[in-house]
């Protein structure tokens, strides 16, 4: 698809002051779509529909439902027990006309923030990392003075330091409510230090501990403290020790080569009508987002690494009911929404909590959830991003049919026939969900220029904006 040149039209200003929290809150979750606290009691339900069978004719209509919706193309994996459901709908090539497949490689944005976290909690079985350590006592010259002291490692993992995003820094139009530097900045190579620069200069949140913000900032911190106490790459360290370990086929960490090996999709990014046409962000450094969000995987990898995680075959008990300890995650009046332990987050869906993370970079979307034990899962990648648009007051995103469609999607891949019909009234009187494709404010930088509207900034779509 040939490039069109930097969109420049200002992004539609916020009106209200307490738009960009309250909104991103609520989008964020869109990757919890009207989700509320996910109580283990409900596992019970889960356990329920588990050991049915995909209906695969139900999963494919419901893909290509996404697809008429507006997004270019979906792929996707849906496991219950030993039985699977490999599906996909409409074009991974506007230009050539190639259709999608279920296995295309695909950048999962922060999904990859599960792999790093699995990696610093292998750390920590072995007494080389202390979740409640001072992050000073890791990398003093990343995180200095007395703020090294207050915020610890599990701060970092669970997002309550209070340290801001870096991602308004790193893609400097984005302040001024323009484009252009997505394209600016797409063959660059970018330090991880310099980009955990970037937040760390930016004021601090709130006191260490005492409240909760999506940031990518964290991650990248975390990549290294790996570096620091394994003394090795923290890339590398992931590869050989989850990723492998995994026994995954098609994940990888790109490094600085900004193609995807292997058969994948364009990937197009739209930013809320800024970029039109949409363009292909396909080829990109992604040294940008590193341990927070560079990876490339497959729905069907997905999968198995999250049911190798909740099954106990990547961590001891003891480190995976850590990561299972969460802080809820609440709106403006004080609902929860979901539940983000370390590295992943719990969400309600009509059959019980779903575990798992949510990512997006530019033009790639991706959602990961499974059941509790691990039994049943789903996994979707779209190659369409930020499509949706926002409301004449500039306070909230319009609904848009692809995110009812994929959240209907979701529930009918995790819940099989107890999920409810989108047809059915009941579930047309559920409180309306936040855009799971969307980038949710809660990842935006609090600090941000209120030009931008709030799920620009960072977390699909869901969680974070750009990095998920």
């Amino acid at each position: 698809m040939p490039h069109t040149s930097p969109a420049d039209r200002p992004v539609p200003r916020l009106r209200r002051v307490a738009s960009v929290t309250a909104v991103a809150l609520a989008l964020l979750a869109g990757l919890a779509p009207a989700a509320t606290a996910a109580g283990e009691e409900s596992q019970a339900a889960h356990a329920a529909a588990s050991g049915r069978h995909p209906d695969r004719a139900q999963l494919q209509a419901r893909l290509k439902a996404i697809q008429e919706a507006g997004v270019y193309g979906v792929y996707s994996s849906v496991r219950d027990g030993r039985d699977r459901f490999d599906g996909a709908a409409g074009l991974a090539d506007l230009s050539a006309g190639i259709p999608t497949r279920p296995d295309l490689r695909h950048r999962v944005g922060s999904v990859t923030k599960t792999f790093t976290a699995v990696a610093v909690l292998q750390q920590s079985a072995k007494g080389r990392v202390g979740l409640d350590r001072p992050v000073a006592d890791y990398v003093p010259e990343l995180l200095p003075g007395e703020r090294g002291r207050k915020v610890t490692v599990r701060m970092l993992l669970n997002h309550t330091s209070g340290i801001d995003d870096y991602i308004a820094d790193a893609f400097p139009s984005l302040k001024k409510g323009t484009t252009e530097s997505l394209d600016d900045h797409r063959f660059r190579t970018v330090r991880p230090a310099e980009l955990i620069g970037y937040g760390v200069a930016r004021p601090q949140l709130f006191e260490p501990g005492t409240d909760w913000s999506y940031s990518n900032t964290n991650y990248l911190l975390l990549g290294e403290v790996l570096r620091k106490v394994t003394g090795q790459d923290p890339e590398r360290l992931i590869t050989q020790d989850v990723i492998r370990r995994a026994g995954l086929r098609d994940t990888y960490f790109p490094g600085t080569d900004p193609h995807i090996r292997g058969a994948h999709a364009r990937m197009y990014e739209n930013f809320y009508g800024l970029i039109d046409p949409p363009r292909d962000y396909s080829v990109y450094n992604m040294t940008w987002a590193g341990t927070a969000g560079a990876l490339i995987s497959t729905p069907q990898d997905l999968n198995t690494f999250y049911r190798t995680l909740l099954t106990g075959n990547l961590l001891p008990r003891r480190q995976l009911g850590e990561m299972r300890t969460a802080v809820d995650v609440k709106d403006e009046k004080g609902s929860v929404l979901m539940r983000y332990g370390l590295g992943i987050y719990a969400m309600d869906t009509p059959c019980g909590p779903a575990w798992g993370h949510d990512g997006g970079v530019w033009g790639a979307g991706t959602w990961a959830l499974s059941s509790p034990d691990g039994t049943r899962q789903f996994a979707i990648g779209y190659n369409l991003m930020k499509y949706q648009r926002l409301n004449e007051d500039g306070t909230a995103f319009v609904p848009h049919p692809a995110d009812a469609a994929l959240v209907d999607y979701r529930d009918r891949s995790l819940c099989g026939a107890t999920a409810p019909r989108a047809s059915d009234p009941a579930a047309k009187n559920r409180p309306a969900e936040a855009s799971p494709t969307g980038t949710p404010a809660a990842d935006a930088p609090a600090s941000a220029p209120r030009a931008l509207p709030p799920a620009i900034a960072t977390f699909p779509g869901l969680l974070s904006g750009p990095v998920r």
